[in-house]
């Protein structure tokens, strides 16, 4: 089993790629096959629920200035009027796909927080505080930069130690970092560890990584690598048009349906056409009832040709009729995308 220490950089760095999802997917596979334990500082506890916030905004913000910038440039940009337009709307459409984007990351995050949670956090003991100030005191990595406050990268490798030290025989550690400039050696080879620190790793029992993936796949190569597979497709994320499209064409066919229902009442004498002076003195009686007992022979011949338009339009074929499950599912996904684009759930007023 391997025991595996990932820097703060590492797990925020996952939560602003989306590409990186098979590595989450693998750690919560092997964690739950009891491959991988975490261990967990409780620094980086800390240092993950500072930051976690700022991180999900900025994959947010990033994107939308981005976009807006690109627009700009286009907009000042000399050329033909209509290619700039059309570009411009496809940019509006992606534009759509930003809080989807935004929601991936703070998404990844609950799961990144989950997985912390499967591990105890490590306190912070005077010990390793007594030996992190030492490493500053004498410039030592990750405190060999001047000008810069290195103590809790320098909290964090020594709590890494003190577990390899206390560890059984046969257990395995691995320590994970995007921070090379603190941690690695970055004269020689910065894959590996900076020579202030290189003690404390070997090539078996204590590995150094700058990558989240070279660690995982050295303790489960065949797992990591399904896991990629296995996520390797990403469904689309629909535009803005391609939903008001879908649904223009639902709405169509709820509409369409609801005329065909007032159909069948006419014919079955169940919905009576009658002329204006008559619906008007008849609604002044009170008599009746909009649309359920009698309806205006202008506004049913008014219906009838737009039923005729819509058959034209989208192919009689595509109209119904259906059956409950089909009205069900029609309805369910006119509901699902008018909830996307702001509505309140069940709106399918036509």
């Amino acid at each position: 089993m391997f025991h595996v220490l990932i820097d703060t950089s590492v797990w925020l760095d996952l939560a602003q790629d989306p590409k990186q999802a098979p590595l989450i997917v693998s750690l919560e596979t092997m964690i739950k096959e009891k491959l991988l334990v975490l261990l967990v500082p409780r620094i980086v506890l800390t240092e993950f629920q500072k930051n976690r916030g700022r991180v999900a905004e900025r994959a947010k913000k990033s994107l939308a200035s981005q976009f807006q910038q690109v627009k700009d440039a286009i907009r000042k940009t000399e050329g033909d009027d209509k290619t700039k337009k059309k570009v411009l709307e496809y940019l509006d459409n992606m534009g759509h796909k930003i809080p989807l984007v935004a929601g991936m990351a703070s998404s990844t995050l609950d799961r990144i927080e989950k997985l912390l949670g499967t591990a105890t956090p490590i306190e912070i003991n005077d010990r390793l505080k007594i030996r992190a100030s030492n490493r500053a005191l004498n410039s030592k990595a990750p405190c060999h930069h001047e000008n810069k406050n290195s103590m809790a990268d320098a909290v964090l490798v020594e709590t890494y130690f003190e577990c390899v030290k206390s560890g059984k025989p046969g257990e395995r550690y691995a320590f994970v970092t995007h921070n090379k400039h603190d941690f690695s050696d970055m004269a020689t080879d910065h894959r590996g560890p900076h020579p202030d620190i290189a003690s404390g790793f070997s090539k078996i029992k204590s590995l150094y990584y700058i990558t989240l993936g070279d660690c995982l796949r050295r303790i489960h190569p065949e797992l990591v690598e399904e896991a990629i597979w296995e996520n390797n497709y990403e469904p689309p994320i629909r535009s803005l048009s391609e939903v008001l499209a879908a649904t223009d064409v639902l709405t169509d066919q709820v509409w369409y349906n609801r005329h065909k229902n007032r159909e069948w009442a006419i014919a079955h004498g169940k919905l009576k056409i009658v002329t204006f002076k008559e619906w008007e003195r008849g609604h002044e009686e009170g008599g009746f009832e909009y649309n359920q007992t009698h309806i205006q022979d202008s506004v049913w011949e008014g219906a009838v040709r737009a039923a005729e338009a819509k058959e034209e339009e989208h192919g009689k074929a595509n109209m119904g009729p259906w059956d409950d499950f089909e009205w069900g599912m029609i309805n369910g996904k006119l509901s699902a995308l008018r909830w996307s684009l702001g509505e309140e759930w069940d709106m399918l007023d036509t």
